[in-house]
This record gives C-alpha cells, sequence and structure tokens, in this order.
C-alpha cells in the first residue's frame, strides 16, 4: 500500500505529527560514498577492495559493525590510523546524492508544523552531512549509533519520541532496511519503505515526490472542511 491522502486520513486522523527519516538509501543515495570510505580504509591498509556481499553490508551496518566485517581481527589495531586518514569531506561527501524531491518534501512538512527526525547508523558524520546540504534546521532530534545503541535496536526511536512528546501511531518512520523495519516494529511506530517492496511496512514509498503530493492533498482536504 502507498502513501495517499486517502490512506493518510485512515490512519491519521488527528494528522501526522512527526517524520524519523533513515539517511543513507533514503535521504540521500550514499551507496557509491560507502563503497569510496571503507575502499580508502582497505587501500590504506594495503587490503583488497570489498566484494559485493561486503558493499551490501556496510550499507545499512553501523560503521564499527562494517570495519570488523571487512578487515581480519588481527588488523583491527590499525584501524584507527587508516580512518584518520580518509578525508571525508574532500573525498567522500562529493559521491553523495540527494533524493530527488527531498528538499521539496522537508519544505512542505515545515509549512504544515510536521516534526522531522533523523535516526541512522552513521556515527560521526551526521550532522557535517545536514550542515552541507544547507538542512540541519529540519531535524530534532538527529540520532546516531554514536548517541545511541544502532539499528535495529529502537533506542533511537524512543528518545526520538519522548524528545517530541508524541505517540508512536501518531508518527513515521521512512527506512530502506530490514534494520530499519525491525526498530521501527519494536518502537510501536508505523513503518514507511522507502523504495523496497520486499520489506514488510504499514505503507511503501516509491519516491519522495509521492508523499508530498499526498501530504498536500491531505491537508488540502482537511482545511476545506
Amino acid at each position: 500500500m502507498y502513501v495517499t491522502a486517502h490512506n493518510l486520513r485512515e490512519a491519521y486522523p488527528a494528522g501526522v505529527t512527526g517524520i524519523i527519516f533513515d539517511c543513507d538509501g533514503v535521504m540521500f543515495d550514499t551507496r557509491e560514498c560507502n563503497v569510496q570510505y571503507y575502499n580508502l580504509i582497505l587501500s590504506r591498509m594495503g587490503l583488497e577492495p570489498m566484494t559485493k556481499e561486503q558493499e551490501d553490508f556496510v550499507h545499512v551496518a553501523t560503521v564499527v559493525q562494517s570495519l570488523e566485517y571487512i578487515v581480519p581481527r588481527s588488523r583491527w589495531n590499525e584501524l584507527p590510523e587508516a580512518r584518520k586518514a580518509v578525508n571525508y569531506v574532500q573525498e567522500i561527501m562529493p559521491h553523495m546524492r540527494p533524493e530527488p524531491g527531498l528538499f521539496e518534501l522537508l519544505e512542505t512538512l515545515r509549512s504544515m508544523n510536521v516534526r522531522m527526525a533523523v535516526y541512522t547508523n552513521r556515527t560521526n558524520t551526521m550532522e557535517l552531512v545536514l550542515e552541507r546540504w544547507g538542512i540541519s534546521s529540519f531535524f530534532f532530534p538527529v540520532m546516531t549509533a554514536q548517541k545511541v545503541k544502532g539499528k535495529p535496536h529502537p533506542e533511537g526511536a524512543f528518545k526520538i519520541l519522548e524528545a517530541w512528546g508524541a505517540k508512536p501511531s501518531d508518527v513515521a518512520f521512512i527506512g530502506d532496511s530490514t534494520a530499519d523495519q525491525r526498530a521501527a516494529e519494536a518502537a510501536g511506530i508505523p513503518f514507511w519503505a522507502f523504495k523496497n517492496e520486499s520489506l514488510l511496512a504499514q505503507r511503501h514509498v516509491p519516491d519522495f515526490w509521492s508523499v508530498r503530493r499526498a501530504l498536500i492533498q491531505w491537508n488540502g482536504d482537511t482545511c476545506s472542511r
């Protein structure tokens, strides 16, 4: 089931009060960034680039989980130095691509007084990303794996609900992975699967334009009553 004005009215009779966004694969197409980042670390350690299986893993895992997965245990002591040798802003961020319709959706949500938050398995780079694209002011709070337990643990979702003073049923969590799905389920938050119809979700989101259209129509219908 996709997001429409009709099913928004049914699911959120009092309105959607907040939307939680995952970052990688949702707000931004970052697969190329992730591949570049981890392969640079491996290269600086004299190791071979990632396999396709490893690329898939690091796209949804935390940094610590990813590095432990792709680097032999006997070399873990070299990781801090190898990570320092990568300039994230200059070497990685240029490969990041915002999802079409993201900025327009954020403006629409703000105009409707819908809160926005980020819940990501990134650690110390999320704020850099938001600043780079000039969208820091849209999101509060920003939950990362440096601040709370990484997904699928729901700690970050509970922290967001607490900060908002919101009920789980009044918000939505947009994600693209099983980790997102499980975190949303554990927190009791309706899950909207982004470009991934294999996930179990209350709604499926093919793109941000469709969500924006549904919200505008739903809001127009509400205001005209």
